[in-house]
């Protein structure tokens, strides 16, 4: 960790929305995700999205196979949907003509896509990212390349995701439960990729080039499946209401687990779900708002 890294434990407030404020305002996101092979995943696109509809994004486009696309539109039916391009062109003109403000790339991919395919997205889409789960997969795969403007790319992994990521740059180290070793292995990500970093656990840190944040919201209720889903949901529709991708990753991991904390609160920590989140996801941004008010 480079000696002058500011650490900040300072939380942007809600995004502010006008009166006359209309859904292609506040943010149109694409959510590509979802597989159809041996393991099928239609659940964490439709999760993702649904989080971010609910974190106050306006449009919300999700693109999957098609062998699956019928089963997301009944999960996510606030969201539009189209068959998933498996090309960098086609994929890239569909994000075009939705007029995406922010890609979230990754939920349940699985191996519907070629790294090479990131790369192109990556490098040809200059608008905010926020890449989660297979796309972090991917982007461990497809080998070197620099990232334009880095800091509008926000990485999500979890320690096995970042270990995978710093050995495809021959950065490999062990990643630690302890929190100087967690710190130490974020920035060492930051380092390597450039981009924004949130690496998920308890005490999710959000880190990039010159400041990092230590969460203290959230509980071990949170450790089921889906919830990295809704995370990435929720920091794509602030980025998508006009924050920067560090600030809106610091807010979104906040509110994340202050939803958690509610649903432990209510359901116990045994018993949640990443839909449980979701549905705690109006209490979190009211409770934020009422403390930043005072």
């Amino acid at each position: 960790m480079t000696a002058d890294l500011i650490i900040t434990r300072e939380i942007a407030a809600i995004p502010d929305r006008a009166d006359d404020a209309h859904k292609g305002d506040v943010g149109r996101i694409v959510v590509v995700g979802g597989c159809c092979g041996e393991v099928m995943m239609s659940g964490a696109p439709a999760l993702a999205a649904t989080a971010a509809l609910r974190s106050g994004a306006g449009l919300v486009h999700i693109m999957v196979p098609e062998a699956i696309r019928a089963a997301v539109a009944v999960l996510a039916p606030c969201a539009t949907l189209r068959t998933l391009p498996t090309d960098s062109k086609g994929l890239l003109a569909a994000v075009a003509e939705f007029g995406a403000d922010v890609i979230a790339f990754g939920p349940g991919l699985g191996r519907s896509l070629e790294p090479s395919v990131l790369v192109d997205v990556i490098t040809g889409y200059s608008k905010p990212m926020v890449i989660d789960a297979d796309g972090l997969n991917l982007l461990a795969a497809a080998g070197p390349f620099d990232i334009s403007d880095a800091s509008r790319v926000v990485l999500t992994p979890h320690p096995g995701e970042l270990r995978r990521l710093l050995a495809a740059r021959n950065a490999d180290r062990e990643v630690g439960r302890e929190p100087a070793s967690r710190r130490a292995a974020a920035c060492a990500l930051v380092e390597v990729y450039g981009c924004t970093v949130v690496l998920k656990g308890r005490g999710t840190i959000v880190t990039n080039a010159g400041r990092l944040y230590v969460n203290e919201t959230g509980n071990a209720g949170m450790a089921t499946g889906g919830t990295g889903d809704v995370l990435t949901g929720v920091i794509a529709a602030l980025i998508g209401q006009r924050m920067e991708p560090f600030e809106a990753a610091i807010l979104g991991v906040y509110l994340h687990g202050l939803a958690g904390d509610f649903a432990a609160e209510e359901l116990g920590r045994h018993a949640m779900t990443a839909l449980d989140l979701i549905e705690y996801l109006p209490e979190a941004f009211s409770e934020h708002s009422l403390s930043e008010a005072q």
